[in-house]
């Protein structure tokens, strides 16, 4: 939707080609990728300062550089569009400097007449800038979580499904959360299971240390977990690791 919004012109396939050549050491083509999608950065920046943004703020430098990160980092397998990945790296990127800038203003504050108007207002301004960032995560949250909804009905999953057949003990979903963690790591079973969308059963009994039977009764929330741990869900994948103590 954002390349369309754009016109820039290129498919899905082709700027996800050209990412990889560039990721293979295409110096000239990622020039030219960073110039062609300068628009997009300005845009994902002027929604983050709420004004408009050109090529000779600060903030720009930062969007640009966030969008060069996205393209270095960018895979295929993190089951969004590198333009979605791209927007959200930007965003973060920009409020970090907004941050940092807010901090180092209250730390030169002069000691004068209107130090405490200056305060206040830096602490407005603060706030101002912690508000928009609640109301840009939450907006995330909700957008990854309805692409994760999206990615589950090609599973012939349901997220209430998952929500429903969690486990209920906390043991439990952590051999979940650790099975899942074990397909990940092991590119033979992660490829059975993204192909023919099934979770490899009997192979995994030779390797986890866990029932035929409680596999079987975990299935659906083995294989959610196995997406989040997998592709690009940021926040899902934070509660994830949060319960594996990493």
């Amino acid at each position: 939707m954002l390349s369309l919004l754009f016109k820039l012109g290129r498919s899905k396939s082709s700027l996800e080609d050209s990412v990889l050549r560039i990721q293979q050491g295409d110096k000239i083509l990622q020039n030219e990728l960073i110039e062609k999608y300068k628009p997009f950065v300005a845009k994902s920046v002027s929604s983050v300062c709420k004004r408009f943004i050109n090529e000779q703020d600060d903030e720009f430098s930062i969007g640009l550089i966030a969008f060069n990160e996205a393209i270095e980092k960018y895979s295929t397998d993190k089951g969004s569009s590198l333009l979605s990945f791209a927007d959200l790296l930007i965003k973060r990127r920009v409020i970090d400097f907004i941050r940092k800038e807010a901090r180092v203003k209250t730390i030169r504050l002069d000691s004068t007449q209107n130090e405490e108007e200056d305060y206040f207002t830096t602490i407005e301004s603060r706030q101002s800038i912690d508000q928009y960032q609640l109301a840009i995560e939450q907006s995330n949250r909700k957008e990854e979580i309805l692409r994760f909804h999206n990615r589950l009905t090609e599973f012939g999953l349901t997220f209430t499904e998952i929500v429903e057949q969690s486990p209920k003990h906390a043991d439990a979903r952590l051999n979940a959360m650790t099975i899942a963690k074990i397909i990940v790591e092991n590119e033979a079973l992660k490829t059975s299971l993204f192909e023919k969308k099934q979770l490899p059963v009997k192979r995994l009994e030779k390797i986890v240390d866990v029932s035929r039977k409680t596999i079987e009764r975990n299935r659906k929330y083995i294989i959610a977990m196995t997406l989040i741990l997998s592709e690009d869900y940021l926040y899902l994948k934070d509660y994830i690791k949060g319960v594996l103590g990493e």
